[in-house]
């Protein structure tokens, strides 16, 4: 179905289609279900303790015996850099095959994790950033634009206009992450020059998401207005949902939380009101929770249905630039 599309020929996955490598959220329960439904699931690593990141990889392995790669924050690896070494090494005696960067400069883990045969991707979300990346060796690129959720810096693009400055300047596989949910997405991102999507904020409100059921459906019943940008100090900003603990922290009459304090109490104890839950601007577009699965094959068949519709266009088009002009 995706025949010569370079993104799944380096993940090996039935689906160009990723899951977001979100803190504490994507692990075995997530990770397995969207690798075991065609996409490629991306377990995210804690860092701070190898002894998770060993019991999680293992159980999705157990789970299921389709592709799945794992995340590298760099910034948090460099910081930790006990760990560092341990959590690679185990990683390469694993055999993984599929790798992907964030947060930081990959050229180090690029060039260790490429000599060991490793397929490795970075996301970034800034044109300079891409092109460092490619600079440093890298197959492929998550391009990120500032819809997206979580962390965030002040001067980021949108996906529209980033992909195509991206696209312009590089020619590795480009995956768009930023506003996503559904094949009609997919399809604008390949239009934009795309091979393949990540989905974060989709994948949340999912039926195998572990967040608490009431952060699922804070996101279902967000509007497209239903985000906002909060100050994270010294100089990145955060989306998530628009509650009114969020408006207190930007007018400065609430703290954020700091820590485990969110996970605590929103993705565990499931207490909408007091935080701001992760969210990018696609909230707005998510209607149900749904089965992993089923937001998997409801993307590819939309994708498809998509680019069908624009390839009908074609003809009529082309007729249209047939037809003689009348004169007046």
């Amino acid at each position: 179905m995706f025949e010569g599309n370079r993104v799944v020929a380096h993940t090996r996955s039935r689906y160009p289609i990723f899951q977001s490598p979100m803190t504490w959220i994507a692990r075995s329960p997530l990770v397995s279900a969207v690798s075991a439904a065609g996409g490629m699931g991306l377990l995210e690593n804690s860092i701070a303790d190898l002894s998770v990141t060993t019991r999680e990889f293992s159980a999705i392995r157990a789970a299921t015996n389709q592709p799945f790669g794992v995340n590298l924050p760099v910034r948090y690896l460099q910081a930790n850099q006990n760990e560092e070494k341990k959590i690679i090494d185990w990683l390469l005696a694993q055999g993984i095959h599929f790798v992907t960067t964030s947060a930081g400069d990959p050229t180090r883990y690029a060039k260790l994790l490429k000599d060991a045969g490793v397929i490795v991707y970075h996301a970034t979300a800034t044109l300079r950033g891409a092109q460092k990346a490619v600079d440093a060796g890298v197959d492929g690129l998550i391009v990120e634009g500032a819809e997206s959720a979580g962390l965030r810096n002040p001067d980021e693009v949108h996906s529209f206009a980033l992909l195509q400055a991206v696209r312009e300047a590089v020619d590795v596989p480009i995956v768009a992450a930023g506003g996503i949910v559904d094949g009609r997405g997919m399809a604008a991102a390949f239009a934009l020059g795309a091979e393949g999507v990540t989905m974060g904020t989709r994948f949340v409100a999912s039926l195998e998401s572990p967040v608490h059921q009431n952060y699922k459906n804070a996101i279902v019943n967000a509007p497209i207005t239903g985000t906002i940008l909060t100050d994270n100090p010294p100089r990145a900003r955060s989306r998530g949902l628009r509650t009114s603990y969020a408006e207190g922290v930007k007018e400065g009459t609430r703290e954020r939380h700091q820590g485990r304090a969110t996970l605590d109490l929103l993705y565990v104890n499931g207490d909408v009101d007091n935080t701001s839950g992760s969210a990018g601007e696609s909230a707005g577009l998510i209607h149900e929770v749904k089965a992993v699965r089923q937001i998997i094959d409801d993307t590819v068949t939309g994708f498809w249905r998509e680019i069908d519709r624009l390839a009908a266009l074609r003809p009529q088009i082309r007729q249209g630039q047939q037809r003689p002009v009348r004169s007046a």
